[in-house]
């Protein structure tokens, strides 16, 4: 008998986060899983819905050799025929397991961004992610475990707690800081190495309680394009495109990051990344964290970039539903959590302090810290 916890998981994902109906198609896309638990769940509360069920397994070993091997002809090729399938579908679940989180960093820097350019964009940010209900999430795994410090048991039980909260009492808390948000114009943070200005005037403010990621627990908007100004020192160790990096540190000259920098990790690969396109250099989104249940970072931004007290700024690509005209490649959430134990800092709206070492500091937003 499956245990119980994946029940309750796959009820969440079928009735609140991609909210399937009565004859939409939801495409279920399986990486490395460590066994067919969810998937199968999921086929059959789909089914009782009334809906349809495509389902593609994948092994991240195989998906490295075709980033790896492939020309711009076989990557086009491939993103075509898996745009055409995503445009078929309603609603789609990423599974997204885990046997070696940095498969990809021998792929050189050049065939990634053919992959970028070719496959993910076409496929997930322009059609997925516009076009479709979806909600991407990570499948416990002892490398994950592993990842986070933690015993397999011990990491499956803290799994099952942040994923399965109770999403609609969240999206209730979640409503003063977005009205907050709504009405700010300029935001300031300052912490160690950190002293940023930008504006968020005009950008929608989204919240995001179970319905594009699990686990979840932020709230979103991005800064105005050419607005950021400063310096920032993220906290939170980080792995993109298969390259772990620690310390990243990035000045902004009118929106634009003018320097980059980073204490562990290869400098030049890091640089790399921001020279994909011009919009890798701007930033397309900038959201607060607030899962109270997540206080350490693990190196995977599905559970970093919700840690209680943290904030992320992401440069490249901006969401449609808080588009502030950026678009690019990329699109990297980096983490600084402001609580003491990392450092402090202050996040403040138009001069008054919303949060201070991670801790909200206005009446309104204080049950957030604890619910």
């Amino acid at each position: 008998m499956p245990d119980p916890r994946w029940d309750a998981l796959a009820e969440i994902l079928i009735n609140h986060s991609v909210r399937l109906g009565s004859g939409e198609t939801l495409l279920i896309e399986c990486f490395d899983l460590p066994d067919s638990t969810l998937p199968r769940l999921l086929i059959q509360k789909a089914a009782a819905r009334g809906g349809r069920v495509l389902v593609e397994t994948r092994d991240n070993r195989i998906v490295r050799e075709q980033v790896l091997r492939g020309s711009a002809e076989s990557i086009e090729t491939w993103g075509r025929i898996d745009r055409q399938r995503m445009e078929q579908v309603q609603a789609y679940l990423g599974l997204r397991g885990s046997w070696n989180i940095s498969e990809m960093s021998d792929v050189p820097a050049e065939q990634l961004e053919l992959y970028n350019a070719l496959y993910q964009k076409p496929v997930h940010f322009e059609r997925r992610v516009t076009n479709t209900k979806w909600c991407v999430l990570r499948l416990p795994t002892a490398s994950m475990a592993q990842q986070a410090g933690m015993s397999t048991e011990a990491f499956e039980d803290f799994y099952f707690d942040v994923c399965t909260l109770d999403y609609g009492r969240m999206a209730q808390m979640l409503k003063p800081l977005v009205a907050r948000m709504e009405k700010a114009r300029d935001v300031r943070i300052t912490g160690p190495e950190t002293d940023l200005n930008f504006s968020i005037a005009g950008i929608p403010v989204v919240p995001c309680s179970g319905t594009m990621n699990i686990p979840d627990g932020e709230v979103f908007t991005a800064p105005v394009r050419d607005s950021i100004n400063g310096v920032v020192r993220f906290n939170t160790p980080t792995i993109y495109q298969g390259a772990s990096f620690d310390g990243v540190r990035l000045e902004f000259e009118a929106g634009k990051i003018v320097r980059a920098d980073c204490s562990g990790g290869d400098v030049d690969k890091l640089r790399r990344i921001f020279d994909a396109d011009e919009g890798a250099r701007y930033t397309g989104e900038w959201s607060i964290g607030c899962n109270p249940k997540i206080l350490k970072p693990m190196r995977d931004i599905l559970f970093d970039e919700k840690i209680a007290g943290s904030f992320h700024l992401t440069p490249g690509n901006a969401y449609d539903e808080a588009d502030n005209g950026n678009k690019s490649k990329i699109h990297w959430d980096l983490v600084q959590i402001q609580r003491p134990d990392y450092g402090g800092g202050t996040i403040a709206f138009d001069g008054e302090p919303i949060r201070i070492d991670g801790k909200f500091v206005v009446d309104d937003l204080r049950p957030l810290d604890s619910y």
